[in-house]
């Protein structure tokens, strides 16, 4: 512990970094700036404070998110005052929409210094709107022994608000007067003597830490499912701390009901795939086949989580306007299509248990599951083949599951046929490429456009273990390499692949080099613009498409590593790839250059994709 007694800003930032370590708090990024010094200066000095200083805000706030997406546990955001604080805002808006917690620390001139040009001073109070959790001005920092503990009970109502009852965003705006830097004063001595640490600090107890939380809305509706002969789950992006626990779960709900699991790239469900023989990774191809997607209509949709980024889906559901309930913890409305739902606002990994327990108990809880048997060797169901199932008290109809299994079954192996053998190099091969040759439980961030789309269309299922990371909560290509970097920090070494417009929207990120402790390899797809546009509309009229938006930029990249003493190497073939792929290095930054042709690359997609479905041999 470090309370530092040199003057009034020292004690009040030092309680205040003090108290937010005995909560959990582990990692500070902090901003360069004047007016943040205290806080600077606390962070700084404490022992157990990672303090991380980062030049540019926006990438700063994204290296945060990342830190804080992988530990699950909010990280210290500091930053000066005037327009500082205004680059944290993408970041903010991308925390709160993907549940994020995040604490943001603003200094602040003190208000006898507002509303008079006084310099780098703008309104900081609710500087980022509706999108906090909780926010609030913290009082100018005092000496009183009341407002100290002020102060303290202020910063755990902030760290639980954090994180509870939906991780997200606290912004506290810090104002200090002067002296800023830490100049001894001898009004500060008398606290020093009569300051009883052990007992200010007794309030923080573990109890506080952790509240409860809120109890379901509505009951499970177990027997509503079970009696369903065409029911189906569909599990969205996911980024869980626990991820085969999440996966577990999931596998458990679906076996036992017989259920088909739908399930995005952009989750861990298809990299731990022997959980579960129903899962379906090409529902995107099959729903392009308009008479088989009419044949597979379901009854009730359970959906876990967020949609999966394929409109074809969106679509489909959108008309088909199934039962809905949505298995989600948060209090957010997680149905963008406005169909018939039902949100069931607790984690999945509670229904699991919840299977588990009363199959322990000798219970029926599913259709099929009195014939399945236990794989003690790790704690997973074995579901009795398709055909013999459907036969128990609820009478469910084996069909509609097997004909989703038949039809994945099919586009799987057209398409893994068809990566296998493309010689060219088609930007939507690296995604499929990664899934085969990545390391075990290599941690990915995907980028968002074209990338995520990739992952959804070509990842296949496997039992790597790798974790996907990305940023879907506001869908936005800034801050794609710190967030990359914050994931990878002080982790295993982890892959990003990204285009070259979102690498090039943030290159302050790779200022990052000389702090950063682990690996990161880039899998740069260079097809020099914005592919995503050539799927839309807007691609038939030329030329705004060039100019407005795809907007090519004509980099040389092997130059802009350079500059940043980041590794570079431009990628001729598939097999160079693969080399380069497993094992990574341990340290450092990596660009792996992957030159593709973004307008052949669009046409190989709207000539393929649909027949997929059509003609699996393709």
């Amino acid at each position: 512990m470090l309370i530092d007694f040199r003057n009034t800003n020292t004690v009040w930032a030092s309680i205040l970094v003090e108290t937010l370590t005995r909560l959990g708090l582990t990692t500070a990024v902090l901003c360069p700036g004047s007016r943040s010094t205290p806080l600077t200066v606390a962070f700084a000095q404490h022992s157990q404070v990672e303090a991380i200083p980062i030049l540019d805000e926006r990438s700063a706030a994204f290296f945060a998110l990342g830190l804080a997406r992988k530990s699950g546990l909010p990280v210290a955001l500091v930053c000066t005052s005037g327009t500082a604080g205004a680059n944290f805002y993408p970041a903010i808006i991308e925390a709160r929409e993907s549940r994020v917690p995040l604490l943001i620390l603003t200094a602040d001139r003190p208000p006898e210094l507002r509303d008079c040009h006084s310099g780098q001073t703008i309104d900081q109070v609710k500087l980022y709107g509706n999108y906090p959790n909780w926010q609030t001005e913290l009082a100018v920092p005092s000496l009183e022994i009341s407002m100290l503990r002020y102060l303290r009970q202020t910063l755990i109502h902030a760290w639980e608000r954090s994180r509870f009852p939906v991780p997200g965003i606290v912004h506290l705006n810090c104002p200090f007067r002067d002296p800023l830097a830490p100049i001894r004063d001898p009004a500060v001595t008398p606290l020093k003597s009569q300051f009883q640490a052990d007992d200010f600090f007794a309030a923080i107890t573990p109890a506080s830490l952790h509240p409860c939380p809120p109890a379901p809305v509505h009951p499970i509706p177990y027997s509503d499912w079970q009696g369903c002969d065409r029911g189906l789950i569909i599990a969205g992006l996911a980024q869980p701390q626990n991820p085969k626990a999440y996966c577990h779960a999931i596998s458990q709900l679906s076996q036992a009901l017989n259920f088909p699991l739908l399930a995005e790239g952009l989750s861990p469900l298809r990299n731990y795939a022997h959980l579960n023989p129903y899962l379906i990774s090409t529902y995107d191809l099959i729903l392009r086949n308009r008479q088989l997607a009419q044949q597979l209509t379901p009854t009730i949709v359970i959906q876990i989580g967020e949609l999966p980024t394929s409109k074809e889906l969106r679509t489909w559901l959108d008309h088909c306007q199934p039962q809905r309930w949505i298995i989600d913890p948060s209090h957010h409305n997680l149905d963008a299509l406005h169909g018939k739902t039902t949100h069931l606002r607790i984690p999945i990994e509670e229904i699991g248990q919840w299977i588990t327990t009363n199959k322990t108990q000798n219970q029926t809880v599913g259709a099929g599951l009195t014939d399945n048997v236990v794989d003690k060797t790790d704690n997973l169901t074995k579901p009795a083949p398709i055909e013999e199932q459907g036969k128990t008290g609820s009478q469910q109809n084996p069909y509609y599951l097997k004909k989703w299994c038949d039809a994945e079954t099919k586009l799987r192996t057209s398409v893994d046929q068809k990566m296998a053998e493309m010689p060219q190099l088609f930007e939507g091969k690296a995604a499929w490429l990664l899934s085969q040759y990545l390391p075990t439980g290599t941690p990915l961030f995907i980028a968002n456009s074209m990338p995520v789309r990739d992952v959804e269309f070509f990842w296949a299922p496997g039992n790597t273990e790798i974790q996907p990371w990305f940023n879907r909560g506001a869908n936005g290509i800034d801050g794609t390499l710190s967030t990359a970097l914050g994931i990878a920090h002080r982790n295993q070494s982890a892959v990003m692949l990204t285009g070259d417009l979102a690498l090039l929207h943030d290159t302050n990120g790779f200022l990052l080099n000389n702090k950063f402790i682990g690996h990161l390899t880039i899998i740069l797809i260079n097809n020099n613009g914005g592919g995503i546009f050539e799927m839309l509309p807007i691609s038939q009229f030329y030329p705004p498409l060039e100019e407005f938006f795809a907007t090519p930029q004509s980099i040389n990249f092997a130059q802009l590593c350079l500059t940043y003493g980041v590794e570079h190497q431009l990628i001729q073939t598939w097999q160079q790839l693969q080399q380069l792929l497993n094992p990574l290095p341990n340290q450092g930054i990596r660009v792996l250059e992957l030159p593709t042709n973004r307008k052949a690359d669009a046409i190989w997609r709207q000539k393929y994709l649909g027949q997929f479905a059509i003609n699996p041999a393709i």
